[in-house]
């Protein structure tokens, strides 16, 4: 081998370890994909979906209302929920009914759900306390979500369900 073959063949390899490098920072700080494990946010996210999640998102603006989101559980865990109550907010569900402040939230994405009535106050909040979120799947009756594990710190929040990768056929933005 000649010098010129060793020198191209060091300038590819450092080219490929940079790839590696800015794919690696990606997935980590930036997007990852996911799965979703369980029916909690059935009918909107089915179990086994594959979906991307933006990690940066947080990093720059808070979470809104509608948002479905994904938050660390439990140290090893991680569940998947729509951001409901922003601090500030009062929640209640009376009637299978979510109320925010007062008002009632129309909710298209829910199907029939038989929701115990709920009052923020359950929780021993009057309102959300700053830097803190209540959140609940989409499933009412069968989620593990504010009502039983309490509120979601920001810091919690690993990033925003962007959107579906599988099933192709259901191919979707959120």
């Amino acid at each position: 081998m000649d010098w010129l073959t060793i020198k191209e063949f060091i300038k590819d390899s450092i080219k490929f370890i940079i790839i590696i490098f800015v794919l690696l920072f990606l997935m980590v700080y930036v997007v990852s994909v996911t799965q979703v494990v369980g029916d909690s946010m059935d009918p909107t996210l089915k179990n086994q979906d594959v979906l991307i999640l933006n990690k940066a998102k947080y990093h720059f603006t808070d979470a809104s209302r509608g948002e479905i989101i994904a938050f660390t559980y439990e140290d090893t865990k991680y569940l998947i929920k729509r951001v409901i109550g922003l601090p500030g907010d009062h929640i209640a569900i009376i009637d299978n009914k979510v109320y925010i402040n007062g008002r009632y939230y129309k909710e298209d994405y829910l199907k029939d759900v038989d929701t115990p009535d709920f009052e923020l106050q359950d929780l021993g909040y009057e309102t959300v306390p700053k830097d803190m979120y209540f959140v609940l799947g989409d499933n009412r009756d069968n989620s593990l979500d504010s009502r039983k594990i309490g509120l979601v710190s920001k810091d919690d929040i690993i990033g925003k369900i962007s959107f579906r990768l599988w099933p192709v056929t259901k191919f979707s933005f959120f």
